[in-house]
């Protein structure tokens, strides 16, 4: 089990859970919270995060894009561990899981919504499904020419915000964007990170993500301006609908983010940057829960 464990990449799921978590909050902070939405809301998007873990390992390995060059973790196609064709067939399993649980979350968040709701959130859901396995898989990888950034912004930040706290609450309210940007901003830094460490490896097999676009330099500003402006947007949103100084908590968070910036800034070896992705990973999930806490006291 260890290979397909490790295809898994349980380190990513506390990322993949920050933009739940915090729709989850918001909508308790309405006085609309449901512990069975909740769960599947958390069991869907563990299945979908696997999902995309899988779709990665196998599509960067039949499309050559990992190599020996490639500094992070094993992976398993790419090893010999687990064959393309076995790991295809998870793929496919993972869909239809995906299909199934999203399906039954629908059906419990919705049933007292409008009828055109379902649709509209299948088809949510049918593109997050899509947007897992053509990430590095298919004939055309949008990984590949520098669009993963946009769709983490999309999927871990409005889609996941915005999308889980209407399913508790039945209201639709754009003023959630900025949390849900900041969300969304905290994520996209931890996939840059993972670009800097993997910039000399992606550059020789054609992989052209943000960081072999910028170069290393302006990649690094890159990053700062994510943090930056993720740490402004919740700000922002917060004094808008300030409520105590209990909600301001999150900021407790923010030096996480200066430490990260600040060790990106400095280190450049590829061994070296690898612990700052779980560091950027575990503090978005820290400022999520002390976001959350502050809005529901």
């Amino acid at each position: 089990m260890n290979p397909w464990i490790e295809a898994a990449r349980p380190r990513t799921l506390p990322l993949a859970l920050s933009c739940i978590l915090m729709g989850c909050f918001l909508a308790a902070s309405t006085g609309n919270f449901s512990w069975a939405v909740a769960a599947l809301s958390v069991l869907t998007t563990i299945i979908l995060q696997v999902l995309s873990n899988f779709a990665n390992d196998y599509g960067d390995a039949v499309n050559g894009k990992d190599t020996d060059l490639r500094e992070g973790p094993r992976r398993a196609v790419h090893s010999g561990h687990i064959t393309a064709a076995v790991m295809l067939k998870a793929i496919v399993v993972f869909s239809i899981l995906a299909l199934i649980s999203g399906v039954t979350l629908l059906t419990v968040a919705l049933r007292d919504a409008p009828a055109n709701t379902f649709w509209v959130f299948l088809g949510i859901g049918v593109a997050c499904i899509i947007a897992a396995i053509t990430y590095t898989a298919g004939k055309r990888p949008y990984g590949y020419v520098g669009l993963g950034d946009l769709s983490v912004l999309i999927f871990f930040g409005w889609v996941g915000v915005l999308g889980s706290s209407y399913l508790h609450t039945h209201i639709w309210d754009w003023g959630l964007l900025l949390p849900a940007t900041s969300c969304g901003l905290f994520a996209v830094g931890v996939l840059n990170i993972n670009n800097i460490r993997d910039i000399d490896s992606d550059k020789a097999t054609g992989k052209n993500s943000i960081p072999v676009r910028l170069g290393r330099e302006r990649a690094v500003r890159y990053h700062w301006a994510i943090l930056i402006t993720g740490m402004l947007c919740v700000t922002v949103y917060t004094f808008q609908n300030f409520s105590g100084y209990t909600s301001l908590i999150f900021l407790f968070s923010f030096p996480l983010f200066v430490k990260n910036g600040l060790a990106i800034s400095r280190l450049t070896k590829a061994s070296e940057l690898d612990p700052y992705l779980k560091q950027m990973a575990l503090s978005t999930l820290l400022f999520v829960i002390l976001f959350g806490i502050g809005v529901v006291l």
